[in-house]
């Protein structure tokens, strides 16, 4: 039974939660455009809108460029730049350890300003509210992986995720079975992650997939109204 739900949640939920991201996207973006967005409050309590809303954005960015890029480069390709696994490590714990600190910091002013100013949160929907305490929760448990990793500075449990990671992109058979061992904390870290992007298409968190590049290159406009219908 152990052995099944360990590969339920870590051998085929991967894939449910990048099927439903990637479908679920794709159809709200079809079919409700005028709602991909992040609903906008910063009318209410600014400053700490502002700072918060920095410090966190800042952090998760940084996070989530580290994870993609420590996470799905072949092991091969650092092995080929001479980079050792041990250093890699550190330098994720380190980088990492301060992007997420930065994030939390920033998330716990939204979380404070979003449940502790009744305009604020009286302008929240149920899934605004959900969403931040997610992030709030992964961010912690991803901090909460570094004393961990500390007594593995030799990179090998690194290697267990990234294996992971490349087997399940790559529908490698038994990719569960790489972290069938390592810490608690990790595998929570990883299925708060999964459920995250499972909800991702039904969430605010959409507005992540939207770069306002085009406005680069689009001509500028101005909305007037004429002075025979002001009239």
């Amino acid at each position: 039974m152990a052995d099944f739900i360990h590969h339920l949640l870590f051998g085929i939920y991967p894939y449910i939660a990048l099927a439903v991201l990637a479908v679920g996207s794709v159809i709200r973006y079809d079919r409700e455009p005028y709602s991909w967005r992040a609903g906008s409050s910063q009318l209410l309590r600014r400053k700490q809108l502002i700072v918060g809303s920095v410090l966190f954005h800042a952090g998760v960015l940084m996070i989530f460029a580290g994870h993609v890029v420590g996470l799905l480069t072949p092991i091969a390709i650092w092995d080929a730049l001479g980079v050792p696994h041990g250093a890699k490590q550190l330098l994720a714990m380190v980088a990492g350890g301060l992007a997420g600190v930065m994030a939390i910091i920033g998330a716990t002013m939204l979380i404070h300003r979003r449940f502790g100013d009744p305009r604020v949160r009286a302008a929240s929907s149920f899934s605004d509210n959900l969403v931040i305490l997610l992030l709030w929760m992964q961010l912690a448990l991803g901090l909460g992986t570094i004393p961990v990793s500390a007594q593995h500075l030799d990179g090998h449990e690194m290697v267990k995720f990234m294996e992971w990671a490349q087997g399940i992109f790559t529908f490698r058979a038994g990719s569960a079975e790489l972290i069938r061992d390592v810490a608690l904390v990790f595998k929570l870290h990883l299925l708060l992650g999964l459920t995250i992007l499972l909800l991702f298409p039904f969430t605010r968190l959409v507005h992540m997939l939207s770069a306002p590049v085009r406005y680069i290159w689009r001509p500028g406009y101005q909305v007037v109204r004429s002075r025979k219908l002001a009239a």
